[in-house]
């Protein structure tokens, strides 16, 4: 089993250049116009995993494209879908891709997770972290808190972007009404709010290393 490796030493290999790093994952989108092409492509890269041992591989078929998530030690099978997308015609859009979860803050997670657990239906990963286990669904994380906060909103959302589309997602939210609560952390991640408060972290991976 190929060991971990950073998002850093995956984006300073060669030939992923289509691949976007969020979070734990690494992404692309390759467009097809068609159901048909899609088709196509999918059968590739079943046959293309056959070969491997990977643990992580998601393949996300609609009518208008494919979206593959992989994970980031697989570096030779993202170069393999790469170079079959290409055969086929099919070139790829990393800047389609995100990756969202839903994050409440919470005073005692091991109390109120089971709960989230439960009605979720969802698995948990270690002490603050769940996910669908179709992988359909955003995770669901906890953000501790030191003292309880009722004059803020104490549930929102992270979104995953790729780190070269960030500034201009924040931008077109700004733009369409929100503010920048903070940047502090940035480019690990923004807090944004919309008119009326709520808040947002647009991340990257970026400074996680």
């Amino acid at each position: 089993m190929t060991a971990q490796i950073t998002a850093a030493q995956f984006h300073a290999a060669d030939g992923v250049e289509d691949w976007r790093s969020l979070y734990h994952l690494v992404s692309t989108h390759f467009p097809t116009g068609s159901l048909t092409k899609g088709i196509a492509l999918v059968d590739e890269i079943g046959r293309l995993t056959d070969e491997t041992q990977e643990q992580y591989l998601t393949v996300d078929l609609r009518g208008t494209g494919v979206t593959v998530s992989l994970s980031r030690r697989d570096i030779s099978l993202a170069r393999r879908i790469s170079a079959a997308a290409k055969d086929l015609g099919i070139p790829a859009d990393p800047t389609a891709v995100q990756l969202i979860n839903v994050t409440l803050d919470a005073l005692a997670g091991a109390d109120v997770l089971p709960f989230w657990q439960a009605l979720l239906g969802y698995r948990q990963i270690g002490d603050d972290y769940l996910f669908d286990p179709s992988r359909r669904g955003p995770g669901f994380g906890l953000q501790p808190m030191d003292e309880s906060r009722p004059q803020r909103n104490r549930m929102h959302l992270d979104i995953a972007v790729p780190h070269d589309q960030a500034e201009a997602r924040i931008a077109t939210a700004l733009a369409a009404g929100g503010t920048l609560v903070s940047d502090a952390h940035a480019p690990r991640w923004w807090v944004l709010a919309d008119a009326e408060g709520n808040e947002a972290c647009v991340a990257t991976w970026l400074g996680r290393e």
